[in-house]
């Protein structure tokens, strides 16, 4: 009979519940697709007295994860804490120098130290599999690592945050203001306490460091990523998307340029008949274009116990059947040299919302400031005069580089006539 493949789990929060209740759950299957029962032997959690819904009898718990690491009991680890900092980061590198397997969740640790990690791994011979680091139950990383490895990726972009895409789902649905709906976000358990991990682009820009190594074959470069969140969209600019054809997503898009890898994390103006606008809620979307695939598209849920346990136990399965492939998909002396290009060089068009005194010379003095920084306008839009008060004017231009757009709304901001800094929005139609 072929020996189990033994698995110490650190983390026994929603997702290593997920892991514990789905091995029990669909154990025949698992063990039908791996070759080989696969079992718990050892966990690490900080809370020995919490209900999780299935047994731990038998299984030996440690107090130090990293303890893990060196359990003669177990074969591979699974790291779900979090973090990029210790424990976490400490056992999976103390895993990998002892030769052990690693499956984990841990996009921030990856997008920090991903060629690190890759070393280590290569240094000792084990795997290191993170299917659910980035869209939880969707399996973007084998289809970019494995599937498209023929390929030359031009670009991938993607609804990578959940926590986003349900408020600005709801906003566009409800016509609501950003704050009322993250309340009930929090309410919902989509969004935790201090969301700004999440609406501040944090968590979409580590997961979009991962799949732009991925899809370019190059090192982590986290630092490179231009993030921004959502706190500035408003119920007045989702509502003139609408009025244009578009809706607001929050985006991570990685693209090959003939200067190098741009990426970058900001909410987009999408045209409403494409793919990516019409994934809503909770769910996450990626989109890849090869050169010889054409465009693939991948759609599901992004977070939460049942997906992203999925995720690791299809990684599971992987290291029982012994398949191993390049951390980055290719050794880590072949990864590509290739630059990261700043925001600055990005050249696009874009949504414009002012709040403006109507009164005569408005519009010709924005138009001056347009002009001067180099900026092309293509329509433009008002509804109604209330003379001496505040209205909305919303411009759309034509394609510019990122830097004139800079200049346009700085100038933009110092007019008199203008009464708050302009909502600035990237129009995405690729």
């Amino acid at each position: 009979m072929t020996t189990p493949l033994r698995v110490g789990v650190a983390g026994l929060g929603t997702v290593g519940g997920g892991v514990l209740r789905l091995l029990r759950d669909n154990a025949e299957i698992v063990a039908a697709h791996a070759g080989r029962v696969i079992t718990v032997t050892a966990v690490s959690a900080r809370d020995r007295a919490r209900d999780r819904g299935v047994t731990l009898e038998g299984v030996r718990w440690h107090d130090d994860p990293v303890a893990l690491a060196s359990d003669p009991d177990v074969d591979v680890v699974v790291e779900l804490i979090g973090g990029s900092d210790d424990p976490a980061r400490a056992l999976v590198f103390a895993a990998l120098a002892a030769g052990r397997p690693v499956v984990t969740a841990n996009k921030a640790l990856l997008a920090r130290d991903g060629v690190a990690l890759a070393v280590a791994a290569e240094a000792s011979g084990a795997s290191l599999r993170f299917e659910a680091a980035v869209a939880g139950g969707i399996p973007i990383i084998k289809t970019l690592r494995e599937g498209l490895a023929a390929n030359r990726i031009r670009r991938i972009a993607g609804i990578l945050n959940g926590t986003c895409n349900f408020i600005l789902t709801n906003m566009r649905e409800r016509g609501r203001e950003f704050a009322d709906v993250l309340a009930d976000a929090q309410k919902l358990g989509y969004a935790e306490a201090d969301p700004s991990f999440d609406i501040d682009g944090v968590d979409a820009a580590h997961k979009l460091a991962i799949l732009a190594a991925l899809a370019f074959g190059r090192a982590v470069d986290f630092a490179a990523v231009h993030v921004e969140g959502i706190r500035q969209v408003s119920a007045l600019d989702i509502a003139f998307a609408k009025e244009l054809g578009y809706r607001i997503k929050l985006l991570g898009i990685a693209r090959r340029t003939e200067a190098g890898v741009e990426q970058r994390v900001h909410p987009c103006m999408v045209p409403e008949n494409s793919p990516l606008a019409r994934v809503d809620g909770v769910y996450n979307a990626v989109v890849a274009e090869g050169d010889f695939v054409g465009r693939v598209m991948l759609e599901g849920r992004g977070a939460g116990a049942g997906p992203t346990a999925s995720a690791v136990v299809a990684d599971l399965i992987d290291v029982a059947r012994g398949r191993c492939a390049p951390v980055w998909g290719a050794a880590t002396e072949r990864l590509s040299a290739l630059p990261s290009v700043p925001i600055g060089a990005y050249s696009g068009a874009y949504y414009l919302r002012l709040m403006v005194l109507d009164r005569p010379g408005v519009i010709a003095d924005v138009a001056g400031a347009l002009r001067d920084a180099g900026v092309s306008l293509e329509s433009m839009l008002q509804h109604g005069r209330a003379p001496g008060e505040a209205v909305p004017i919303v411009l759309v231009t034509h394609e510019t580089r990122e830097s004139q757009m800079r200049e346009a709304v700085d100038r933009i901001e110092r007019l008199e006539s203008v009464l708050e800094r302009p909502s600035v929005i990237r129009i995405e139609h690729g």
